[in-house]
């Protein structure tokens, strides 16, 4: 393989990598600036999974050679079940005043076994196969551009450009927008919020649902370029999304940049063997398998002392409280 080649495949690894845990991080953005932590993002991300490739599986045609429509509705299967996952969480944690942290880690123990007894109760077995129809070969045009079109328009997947939609959205509604001033006042001082007229709980609620959507989209894209079938697990990306919100500081341009940093070291991680300055190392396989996770510990390690987190984020909100 020759460098430019090299280098074109790994940033398609990386995109692979990458995407999955920009659009989660970011659902976890919407929920922790209205005040929630949804630390449930990973038990929503299997169940996402499972209810898009589950439809997949039940309608899709094995024979068509391509499927961008179907994928885009296993798309929204993904988020209205996220939406639904969600909502559990959202009650618990604003009507209920329950701990946010043992509300989410109760879905996320949920999530995967409810998805292998409906996957069983289905189909016979917990692996739930697909046909992958959906890469792209080349985009018209913007593929036949040098470099940057075999990086980014050939051999690609319609969820990569999904995903930096969702940034640019987020981004937009956060910061420019009404809805994203009341969210952010919300999780910052949510007395102040209700004193001129927010409904805090109405906008935690909205800000849990949208995490709750892109949690669950994030589980399907996570899936879709990487297998064929899905296996009630999603290797803990929402948890390395929850590292990627920390270390991006609560902000949708930095979270970029944190998404990419670690989708690199598990593209290192994933593809060591074709690199041959790795490979010359001659460094054991599970050396290279632990480096995604070792620089979570490590980046964490500087970062959290200067975290940023929203005022309110985690506290129960009581309307009659001042």
């Amino acid at each position: 393989m020759s460098g430019l080649n090299l280098v074109i495949f790994i940033v398609q690894q990386m995109m692979s990598f990458s995407v999955p845990l920009l659009i989660v991080a970011l659902g976890g953005l919407f929920a922790e600036r209205s005040g929630i932590v949804n630390i449930a993002l990973d038990g929503t991300m299997i169940i996402g999974a499972f209810t898009g490739i589950m439809f997949l599986h039940l309608f899709q045609n094995p024979e068509a050679a391509s499927e961008q429509g179907m994928l885009l509705l296993a798309l929204l299967v993904s988020a209205v079940t996220g939406v639904m996952v969600s909502l559990v969480h959202a009650y618990a944690s604003i009507n209920m005043k329950a701990d946010q942290t043992i509300s989410g880690t109760a879905i996320n123990v949920f999530a995967p076994a409810i998805s292998i007894f409906v996957a069983r109760l289905v189909l016979g077995v917990q692996q739930v196969p697909f046909a992958n129809h959906f890469a792209i070969d080349k985009v018209p045009v913007l593929g036949d551009i040098p470099v940057i079109g075999p990086m980014f328009f050939q051999k690609c997947y319609l969820t990569t450009y999904i995903g930096f939609l969702i940034l640019a959205v987020a981004a937009v509604a956060l910061y420019k927008t009404r809805f994203g001033l009341r969210l952010r006042a919300c999780g910052e001082h949510p007395q102040a919020a209700d004193s001129v007229g927010i409904n805090v709980y109405r906008m935690r609620y909205a800000g849990t649902l949208i995490s709750g959507a892109l949690a669950g989209i994030g589980g399907l894209v996570f899936v879709i370029p990487t297998s064929t079938n899905f296996n009630a697990t999603v290797s803990g990306y929402g948890f390395l999304a929850l590292a990627v919100l920390i270390f991006g500081q609560w902000k949708p341009g930095r979270i970029l940049f944190a998404a990419l940093f670690f989708g690199l070291m598990k593209t290192i991680a994933a593809t060591y063997s074709v690199i041959p300055g790795l490979v010359a190392l001659n460094i054991p396989s599970d050396i290279y398998k632990m480096i995604p996770y070792i620089a979570t510990l490590v980046v964490l390690a500087f970062t959290a002392r200067n975290s940023q987190a929203p005022r309110a984020e985690g506290i129960p909100y009581d309307k009659g409280e001042r």
